[in-house]
């Protein structure tokens, strides 16, 4: 039999880090910046909150106050994640290089920045496996409301998660609002599609690009937080985090620029990333494989029908990994 109730709960848990690396792409890419560097930005903001962590459980001596255990990750985290949409917006905006091949780039370092610092620490430890274990600390993060037990299905579909989960809805939903409903978020999708009529407007295109970029790879870099502390209870090993930013840039796509639309697309993802753990298949291991391409498959699918859209507001931003020189305006 299907289990719906424990399905649910293993799906949100799976969508929040797609969702946090959506909601900030779609922010970057309405400024006009295609960063291809997500998967990046979210390996450091996952490394950067996991040194953070470390060093303060460290220092504390096994004493921690929740407030610090949590503030100070979460500033790292974040402190890392900007740096890097500093460093792409330096070199896209004003240095005016590739976008493509930046965000590539930043990718590349991501990863391997993330690698490097996270086999340190496990050096450090001594210890005896490739993985370094935050279970103090990450028990700050993951816990959820006292009473969620006794209420049921409800309770663990709707209230069994730590407070990350409901921060990345809250900042998709504000970020849905302020996009559509505030003259910046104006201002931000005029520079994404015409930066010479935006500039001629009086907008400033660089703070404007630089701003959301910077803010866009902060939201990525929580995603990469929620992983580690969250999902994966603590625990950092090299190169765990898979393909989740790639999904999560597809799914900017998928949902055609709307960060609200991303809260159940982000859901759908996840589902399809576990689903095949509660279909039954006995002991064919083929159609379990078969059932873990299903991610993939329907982002080529989406691919393919976004490609045939005619609709202007499901396009992409008209001037998306162009950069602007304002001498030829």
């Amino acid at each position: 039999m299907f289990d719906l109730v424990s399905f649910i709960p293993r799906a949100v848990v799976q969508s929040i880090p797609l969702l946090y690396g959506a909601t900030g792409e779609t922010l970057t890419e309405k400024s006009g910046n295609l960063n291809l560097g997500i998967p990046g930005i979210m390996y450091v903001g996952g490394i950067c909150g996991v040194i953070g962590a470390f060093l303060y459980e460290q220092s504390a001596g096994g004493q921690l106050d929740p407030l610090l255990a949590v503030a100070i990750p979460m500033t790292a985290s974040l402190a890392g994640s900007a740096l890097m949409g500093l460093l792409y917006c330096f070199l896209t905006v004003t240095l005016r290089a590739n976008q493509n091949v930046t965000g590539l780039a930043m990718t590349t370092f991501g990863v391997g920045f993330g690698n490097f610092f996270g086999g340190s620490l496990i050096k450090l430890t001594g210890s005896e496996v490739p993985s370094i274990a935050l279970s103090a600390t990450s028990a700050c993060f993951s816990a959820k409301l006292p009473f969620a037990d006794s209420l049921g299905w409800f309770g663990k579909i709707f209230l069994s998660y730590g407070f990350l989960a409901y921060l990345a809805i809250f900042l998709a939903l504000v970020t849905a609002y302020v996009l559509r409903h505030t003259r910046t978020g104006l201002h931000l999708r005029a520079v994404g599609e015409n930066p010479a009529t935006a500039d001629a407007a009086g907008i400033n295109i660089t703070r404007y690009k630089y701003t959301a970029t910077v803010i866009g790879s902060m939201i990525a870099g929580l995603g990469g937080l929620y992983y580690v502390m969250d999902y994966a209870s603590g625990v950092w090993s090299n190169d765990a985090f898979g393909d989740r930013g790639w999904l999560a840039i597809a799914l900017v796509i998928f949902t055609s620029w709307r960060p609200n639309v991303g809260i159940p697309a982000a859901i759908l993802f996840g589902g399809l990333y576990i689903l095949y753990l509660f279909v039954p298949t006995g002991m064919n291991l083929s159609v379990k494989e078969l059932y873990k391409m299903l991610p993939y498959l329907v982002t080529i699918v989406v691919l393919v029908i976004t490609s045939m859209r005619d609709k202007r507001e499901n396009q992409p931003p008209a001037s998306l990994g162009q950069a602007y020189f304002r001498e030829d305006r």
